[in-house]
């Protein structure tokens, strides 16, 4: 039998805490850090004061390419996507600081995050799995977030959302768009 780390288990619990107050919802913590189930509760109470969301993880990845989503989506993409070619810290690490990232972004855009922590974390295991990946706009060669195997890519033009917002798009006041 392998004897515990008191340093590797101190990491963890270090990672979830910050996970925890970044908002990652349990499933998030048991599947990133080797901590106990009934640990990771107390943990969760005696951080938030609260107990956790309960329900399942959200699993489209239909959403990330709704146009609003896709905006924010495809800006922590392309943050996680850099610091993963600069950085070469573990998975969930570079997650929560290109997170932290996008966040700066949206607040100095001026708007409401639309991208959780769970989502963003969700986002990369899609990637991971070849579920989505990031496609080049063909009007301003940014990068947006697309399904992987989406076989009407091959015979359009793909133009990303801010290059090409619905015709309602800016209509409303509706918290969370990039203007």
């Amino acid at each position: 039998m392998a004897t515990k780390s008191l340093l590797n288990e101190n990491l963890q619990v270090r990672r979830a805490v910050q996970l925890i107050e970044m908002g990652a919802r349990m499933q998030v913590l048991e599947s990133e850090t080797g901590l106990a189930y009934e640990r990771l509760l107390r943990l969760y109470r005696e951080v938030t004061g609260k107990s956790p969301s309960k329900g399942q993880l959200p699993y489209s990845t239909d959403w990330f390419t709704e146009w609003q989503p896709n905006i924010h989506a495809s800006l922590f993409l392309n943050i996680y996507e850099h610091l993963n070619k600069t950085c070469a810290v573990e998975q969930i690490d570079l997650i929560a600081k290109a997170y932290d990232l996008y966040l700066a972004e949206i607040h100095v855009a001026g708007v409401e995050a639309m991208l959780s922590i769970t989502r963003a974390w969700r986002l990369v295991k899609f990637v991971d799995s070849d579920m989505l990946c990031l496609t080049r706009c063909t009007k301003c060669g940014g990068n947006f977030v697309t399904h992987s195997h989406d076989y009407t890519q091959s015979f359009q033009t793909l133009v990303c959302g801010l290059c090409a917002p619905p015709a309602r798009a800016g209509k409303s006041k509706r918290q969370g768009t990039i203007h």
